[in-house]
């Protein structure tokens, strides 16, 4: 059992989840809902929204029958309105105020600027930050007449350096780069020009706000995310630039690229997404994703080339290395490393970075703030640099802590209910708001992922590289991760399906209609799911 364990986040109110934390993904995404955004700039005028084309999860059956897999899901409809996803400056109206989401390229955030958050969710909203499955930030809440100081108090932080761009700026990139020895590549050096030459970009502007750039430090982290856009470094330098990943839904998925020079990586980037929204205006489809493109948007791939080569800093098209004897050899696989697990992280430099994740991914100012108030370097030159990292794993790295300080801090954000080691029963564990948040909701997932949680405290601890859970409280499965997960849903019996998407040897397991039952279920799928021989996904229904 846990010492401490972590209390409950309390959901906020709102009839529609689905501006909360957003799949990394999903090329169909889910609707911003039927209130439209509004622009903080124009309060009165409402943005041109989405009329809510079914999402990829809307489809899925409950009880006995199998479960839809969100990557192998058909293309969206042709979508005929704009994206009225949220941003910092176009703000979505929900019972408990409004919403404002704010893109954090590569998840880096300086102390000063974390700090504005504080001030921003302690000012203006409820007291409490949540975190995206793209290492992004929500503020709830916010009051209807805030619109006006929300936008000086981030660009004060330097946090809009573009308001044209501010909802395009979606790069996620390796957390640990920089802070271990595997990285091939800096990737977190490329998040910082392609921040810029998007934000130096008039035709950037249209792309959706859901379009995905992944920038991987060759370790295979966010690789597996299935960006729009992903860079991979390559051992002995270079990388190779890559649309539509994760097509086939699993980590053997094809790795053809064109290869590109360090150097250009981000301007390669920025490329292959200006030149999908050629070929997306050309398909009719109004496709906000790469996915969403017809044939899955395998052409881009030829255009993609066809445009580095003529900007003169394409390569040949990439092909993997294949072990001897090499035309007998298949591709070697996408590289693929786990999410960083909770606790400390030695850096070759003698210093330690921290990785903490938040409960159910919703921090209070007074838990975020801790990650501030040790180790400022204002306090002395043995002090960290004053630097956090936002993982779209619904974590946080600290980086630069002298050991003992680490130690220490490690400490305080335990007490404060962070998760900071890979044992906990809540790490791994995400859910959408549910009842009483959202009226779609068919349960309080919250709640039942809480129970669950607390009753796998008593079974035997998960292996290492267990599957993430993720509750959902209907079968649109807002927020739900990327990559592979246990997909737990609620249905209208009252009961939840337990099932594995995203990996091709699936489990499931029935349970009876004791909490504990279920969370043994949940522990048993999440530990078996890649060990299993199955190559159908089948589900159950259990009973909470």
């Amino acid at each position: 059992m846990l010492a401490a364990m972590p209390p409950t986040p309390q959901p906020p109110v709102n009839r529609d989840e689905t501006p909360g934390p957003e799949p990394v993904g999903d090329a169909a995404s889910v609707s911003v809902g039927d209130a439209a955004p509004v622009s903080v700039r124009d309060a009165a005028r409402l943005s041109v929204g989405d009329a809510s084309p079914a999402p990829v999860g809307d489809a899925a059956p409950v009880g006995d029958a199998a479960p839809v897999p969100v990557r192998d899901a058909a293309p969206g409809p042709v979508r005929e309105r704009g994206d009225a996803c949220p941003g910092a400056l176009r703000l979505h109206s929900a019972d408990d105020g409004w919403l404002a989401r704010l893109r954090l390229p590569a998840g880096t955030l300086t102390y000063r600027q974390a700090e504005a958050l504080a001030v921003a969710a302690e000012r203006l909203g409820d007291g409490h930050l949540d975190i995206t499955s793209r290492g992004n930030v929500q503020l709830r809440g916010l009051g209807a007449a805030c619109g006006g100081e929300l936008e000086a108090l981030l660009d004060a932080a330097g946090l809009l350096p573009s308001p044209e761009h501010e909802r395009v700026r979606n790069i996620v990139a390796s957390p640990l780069c920089g802070l271990d020895e595997l990285a091939s590549g800096d990737a977190r050096l490329w998040a910082r020009e392609l921040d810029a030459l998007l934000c130096a970009s008039p035709a950037a502007t249209a792309l959706s706000g859901r379009f995905l750039f992944a920038l991987d430090d060759g370790r295979g982290d966010v690789a597996a995310l299935g960006a729009d856009v992903t860079l991979l470094a390559q051992p002995g330098g270079g990388a190779t630039v890559h649309t539509g990943t994760n097509r086939s839904g699993d980590r053997s998925g094809d790795r053809s690229g064109v290869r590109v020079s360090a150097s250009d990586a981000p301007r390669a980037a920025l490329l292959a997404a200006e030149t999908f929204l050629t070929v997306a205006a050309a398909s009719g489809t109004g496709a906000w994703r790469v996915r969403e493109l017809p044939d899955a948007g395998r052409e881009l791939d030829a255009a993609v080339a066809a445009r580095l080569t003529e900007a003169g800093i394409g390569g040949r098209a990439y092909e993997p290395p294949t072990a001897p004897p090499a035309p007998a050899s298949p591709p070697a696989p996408w590289p693929y490393a786990a999410p960083p697990a909770p606790g400390r992280i030695h850096s070759p430099d003698g210093t330690v970075a921290l990785s903490v994740h938040a409960p159910l991914g919703r921090l209070s100012v007074e838990q975020w703030r801790l990650m501030l108030t040790e180790d400022r370097p204002e306090n002395g030159p043995e002090n960290g640099p004053g630097e956090l990292r936002v993982t779209p794993w619904r974590g946080m790295i600290i980086p630069g802590l002298a050991p003992a300080a680490a130690d220490a801090l490690l400490d305080r954000l335990r007490t404060a209910g962070l998760i900071t080691t890979p044992d906990s029963p809540w790490h791994g564990v995400g859910a959408c708001t549910g009842r009483p948040g959202c009226a779609k909701a068919l349960a309080d997932v919250r709640s039942d992922a809480a129970d669950a949680a607390g009753a796998a405290g008593a079974l035997a601890p998960l292996p290492g590289d267990a599957l993430p859970v993720y509750w959902s409280g209907c079968a649109r499965r807002c927020g739900h991760p990327g990559g592979a997960w246990v997909d737990v849903v609620a249905t209208e019996a009252g009961d939840y399906t337990v099932s594995v998407h995203g990996v091709p040897q699936a489990t499931t397991v029935a349970a009876t209609a004791t909490g504990p039952r279920l969370a043994a279920a949940v522990a048993t799928a999440r530990s078996q799911a890649q060990t299993q021989t199955q190559t159908r996904t089948r589900s159950t229904t259990v009973t909470k």
